[in-house]
């Protein structure tokens, strides 16, 4: 049995409170690049995983531009161990067990309601920021292939860079895959070509 998201009245509204504070508070800027147009239909939101802060950004993301109802999974002995987080949307993902088929499928579940939206870190696991090219781990074309053009899928890169600051600047850059194709191979790729080009446009960035 997986553990499922849950939204608590006083935790969830918490957590989407602290996301931003504590995203100011330790960032001298951020800069979001890219639209989101609202279709009113699920988003599962793809973004690259380097570090603690990864969920932050995407909740951030979700209250200031996607306004839905966040979801997230997480690993079983993680959110076990982060109860909190099990209270704020997150549901659990045992790898190499039979649980991640009920994983993959409650995902899908999820995707049906256009309240909501899916934050999944396709990677798997935390990686260097400078990781390229980023592998998606099989499951997620279980999920995409499965729900198709029903659901809005959103690429999410985030970057950190300091330039002359103390502070470290977030930089966002989102955009909405617009292929015909929902295997796995299909979007990685296109979230690869996505993840170069901004870090490209990161380098052309200056302080100013």
């Amino acid at each position: 049995m997986i553990l499922k998201a849950r939204h608590h009245f006083f935790f969830y509204p918490f957590f989407r409170f602290y996301a931003g504070w504590i995203i100011y508070r330790h960032f001298g800027r951020v800069e979001l690049t890219g639209e989101f147009r609202d279709r009113k239909l699920p988003v599962l939101l793809l973004a690259n995983h380097f570090s603690w802060w990864d969920g932050f950004f995407a909740m951030y993301l979700n209250v200031n531009v996607i306004k839905r109802k966040f979801h997230f999974m997480m690993l079983e002995e993680q959110l076990k161990k982060y109860f909190f987080f099990n209270k704020t949307g997150g549901f659990s993902i045992r790898k190499n067990s039979r649980n991640i088929v009920e994983s993959m499928n409650y995902t899908s579940e999820l995707l049906h309601d256009q309240r909501n939206m899916v934050l999944l870190f396709p990677q798997g696991r935390i990686e260097s920021v400078y990781k390229d090219p980023i592998r998606f781990e099989s499951g997620i074309g279980h999920i995409t292939e499965k729900a198709g053009d029903s659901i809005q899928i959103l690429f999410m890169v985030n970057l950190i860079d300091y330039f002359s600051s103390r502070k470290p600047g977030l930089y966002m850059y989102i955009s909405e895959y617009d292929g015909f194709k929902y295997d796995k191979d299909s979007i990685q790729e296109a979230f690869n070509r996505f993840f170069r080009e901004c870090i490209w446009a990161n380098t052309l960035k200056s302080n100013d």
